[in-house]
């Protein structure tokens, strides 16, 4: 059964994601670009939907981003994305760009529909030629109805994943309930500014596009961006967003009463399945949530925050179940904010390790039980000013070496 908990108009259901929302059909097969899982997934919408979206930061774009960003340029609207995992598509030239293209048309022809309607994303390794053979037959049947089913879609966007991501969220406005649903893939070459992760967010809601993807840029540097596994910043990370409108609400913008419920419930589905790849980072055993408090300014408290989730040193130790506060102090310190010393406070959970300059006298062995949990908060306030952000990453573990020293093969 479905969970569900609310937060003021906002429902969250835990076990929806993209189809939740009116009018698309999701599915996925295996065409064979993997072994045995499956590799090739759709998101269909039944009409043309508004569309934003927010591509890697890594001056070498794989060629599907490329393309789709160019397609979705002629008219800001798509109504279908088909996306492939097991090859990046990246780094292959002209020839790229090319088979790209072509599974754009022609999965377009099988839609009835103009190929620029039709985004195209990929992800796996890089630097080798599509397999257009397998590709091509996949497309061919992917339609068919044994394959139209959204855990086949959620399952066909993996790599390295242990777990699919999703989430759903309805909210009333105008008197129509307006649903937003998300899956994502996402679990190595994670870092802020865009990771190897691929976010598909869809909505019934009738939304001006440009409003939306101010929305959606917004939402995504409190949340994707703010997310880190292993430093490395991808060639294909892309994340869209699509509205269909047929909800049958009063088109929302910026200056619609309900903007802000909208915005937040975007956010809430951005933010979980953020987390939720932070939590699978590549062998990780924990999620790490760095909350840091009392900055001069919010872009401030991002910096600390994410230099502390990005250090090795402090994910090796929680890893090691090791409380060394040094290793967070000193991330905070080369974080290149201005910070003063004898302010900063630093918690581990609920204890409180460094302030004034100082380290606190804790139990160590009771901070080592605290870090053993699946969950780790940790708190630095820099108390200079009012404002916050939160970081969330994972441990640094055996693992992660093992998975990525033998990732080809």
């Amino acid at each position: 059964m479905t969970q569900a908990t609310s937060t003021n108009k906002i429902v969250v259901l835990e076990n929806e994601s993209i189809t939740l929302p009116k009018g698309y059909k999701a599915g996925g097969m295996h065409c064979g670009i993997k072994k045995k899982r499956l590799d090739l997934g759709y998101i269909v919408s039944e009409v043309p939907a508004a569309v934003a979206g927010v591509y890697t930061t890594n001056i070498f774009q794989a060629a599907p981003l490329i393309l789709t960003q160019e397609s979705i340029a002629k008219e800001n609207k798509i109504q279908a994305i088909l996306v492939n995992s097991g090859n990046a598509n990246a780094c292959t030239g002209e020839q790229g760009l090319l088979d790209a293209a072509e599974m754009q048309k022609r999965f377009a022809d099988e839609l009835g529909i103009q190929p620029h309607l039709v985004a195209v994303t990929s992800t796996g390794v890089i630097g080798e030629l599509m397999p257009m053979e397998c590709i091509n037959a996949g497309i061919k049947q992917i339609l068919q109805s044994e394959f139209e089913q959204e855990e086949n879609f959620k399952q066909s966007i993996l790599t390295t994943d242990t777990c699919i991501k999703q989430i759903g969220v309805q909210i009333k406005i105008d008197g129509h309930t307006i649903s937003i649903g998300g899956a994502a893939k996402g679990s190595g070459m994670i870092h802020p500014n865009m990771a190897t992760m691929l976010g598909f967010v869809t909505t019934d809601a009738n939304v001006a596009q440009d409003d939306l993807l101010f929305a959606l840029k917004d939402v995504t540097n409190q949340t994707f961006n703010m997310i880190t596994v292993d430093g490395d910043t991808s060639t294909n990370d892309m994340v869209l967003v699509m509205a269909n409108g047929l909800a049958g609400n009063e088109q929302l913008t910026k200056e619609h009463p309900d903007w802000g419920s909208f915005v937040t419930a975007l956010g809430i589905v951005c933010k979980e399945l953020a987390k939720k790849i932070a939590r699978d980072g590549e062998g990780a055993t924990k999620l790490v949530e760095v909350q840091v408090s009392g900055a001069f300014s919010t872009d401030e408290a991002k910096t600390v925050g994410k230099s502390i989730i990005s250090s090795n040193l402090v994910k090796t130790a929680i890893y090691g179940t090791d409380p060394n506060w040094g290793r967070i102090v000193t991330a905070a310190g080369y974080s290149g904010v201005p910070i003063e010393p004898q302010l900063l406070e630093v918690s581990i959970g609920q204890y409180k390790v460094f302030e004034k300059g100082l380290p606190c006298p804790i139990v160590e062995e009771e901070v080592k039980g605290y870090l053993e949990q699946e969950n780790v908060v940790i708190h630095v306030d820099l108390n200079q000013g009012e404002y916050s952000a939160t970081a969330w990453g994972c441990d640094l573990t055996y693992d992660y070496v093992k998975i990525n020293a033998s990732y080809r093969t």
